[in-house]
């Protein structure tokens, strides 16, 4: 598609969702009631209060913007409907990876297989929202609010900080954009940055530190309300976790430079940076990728599928590397707003659609295993993959697994929690 074709209405919903969730969500920021005020300081939006605990687990959740198309990466190669529906793009079951007699991995994660038969890696399918939505924007939000029927302007992860104790806002951080997503929106302070380096207050280094410092002291000096409070987290913030990163040495792990995985790969070398400072991060989020793929899909050796399917494979890899003795800390999850139509389109490529896979990797992880309930595929123009698993059952899991003292229950109220069985 080039710049000049018309966009068909979704992936114009999908163009707009970034700068309607900017302008809604730093409104949500501004506003009164329990929320402090947030003030710009570099590339960082911060509230109050610096807290966390040393060497615990770390939860990063990789959210994989558009719909990214489920069937693509984790191939039903078993079920005859697959490669009746997609003539034009289907993975030959010659190519698959880590094969068992219905599912294999699309040949372009070959950088994740040593996790795979490590058995830190495995893969559900068959997930997502109890009833399908459509539409990018309502149903990112139905995801990252995970409370059907609530008012609330709450995001699961912003709760799940909230359910620990001396919640703090380096708990929580969003990574590769300065502004919360729905998920962590709430009543809990959190983190939203773009590069770590805004952390730091600028000229604080060497022999200006003390002066700068100093000067901000007289300016605020007297100065009291939620502005000042939002000033002085700012400074005290700068002081500690920005000090710390920023005398970090740079990691000697080589990340991935190509367009397509730059998207990946720069967030995470950040969330390897800020885990390995060991400042009590709970939870990184990072948004990556365009999955949107009406058109353009391509197959195995060509198209924006599998480009973006190497950009995430060699990042995540060079994560995990990267992460040294803390990566038994850490466990990575995948998450969509919606999989893609079982069959192509006329574009070759997919429509929005219904159920998707999740990948679950790193630590607690039962690996080398493909989870989920099966139902045969339809290959009607409008099929779907149906959802069996609720996708909250697996957030739950890891948070269950690896976070012990958080009630799943209160973390997703209303679910009927079933573990999947992937996690020790």
């Amino acid at each position: 598609m080039t710049e000049n074709t018309p966009q068909p209405e979704c992936c114009r919903d999908f163009a707009r969702v970034s700068a309607s969730r900017r302008t809604l969500l730093k409104g949500a920021l501004m506003a009164g009631g329990t929320m402090a005020v947030t003030q710009m300081f570099g590339d960082a939006m911060m509230q109050a209060t610096f807290a966390g605990t040393k060497g615990g687990n770390t939860l990063v959740v990789l959210s994989l913007r558009g719909g990214i198309d489920g069937l693509g990466v984790v191939v039903p190669h078993g079920d005859p409907g697959y490669y009746t529906a997609r003539t034009s793009t289907a993975v030959p079951k010659a190519s698959l990876l880590a094969a068992d007699s219905m599912f294999g991995l699309h040949p372009n994660l070959a950088p994740l297989k040593p996790l795979w038969d490590a058995g830190e890696l495995a893969a559900i399918q068959a997930v997502g929202l109890a009833v399908p939505n459509r539409s990018h924007f309502s149903a990112i939000e139905a995801v990252e609010d995970a409370d059907p029927g609530s008012t609330a302007r709450s995001g699961w992860i912003n709760r799940m900080i909230g359910l620990g104790q001396g919640a703090g806002t380096l708990d929580g951080v969003q990574l590769g954009m300065n502004f919360p997503t729905s998920a962590m929106i709430g009543p809990r302070q959190l983190l939203a940055t773009t590069d770590l380096d805004g952390l730091r207050i600028s000229a604080t280094d060497d022999d200006y530190a003390s002066r700068r410092y100093a000067s901000l002291a007289t300016a605020w000096t007297g100065a009291t309300g939620s502005l000042a409070s939002g000033a002085a987290e700012a400074v005290s913030i700068s002081k500690g976790a920005g000090a710390t990163l920023s005398s970090m040495a740079d990691s000697t792990v080589a990340y991935p430079t190509q367009w397509y995985a730059t998207s990946f790969a720069e967030p995470l070398e950040s969330a390897a940076k800020l885990i390995k400072a060991d400042l009590g991060t709970d939870v990184i989020a990072i948004d990556a990728g365009s999955w949107d793929l009406h058109t353009g899909y391509g197959n195995i050796t060509s198209g924006t599928m599998q480009q973006n399917i190497s950009g995430l494979a060699t990042s995540l890899a060079a994560f995990f590397a990267d992460l040294g003795t803390r990566r038994s800390n850490v466990t990575v999850v995948t998450i969509s707003e919606f999989g893609r139509r079982v069959a192509e389109n006329g574009s070759r490529g997919f429509d929005h659609g219904w159920g998707n896979m999740m990948l679950v990797a790193g630590a607690g992880v039962k690996g080398q295993q493909y989870y989920g309930t099966w139902t045969p595929l339809q290959t009607s123009v409008d099929a779907d993959l149906a959802v069996t698993t609720d996708y909250r059952n697996v957030l739950g899991e890891i948070v269950s697994s690896r976070f012990p003292d958080r009630s799943v229950s209160s973390l997703f109220p209303g679910l009927s929690y079933n573990p999947v069985g992937f996690m020790n």
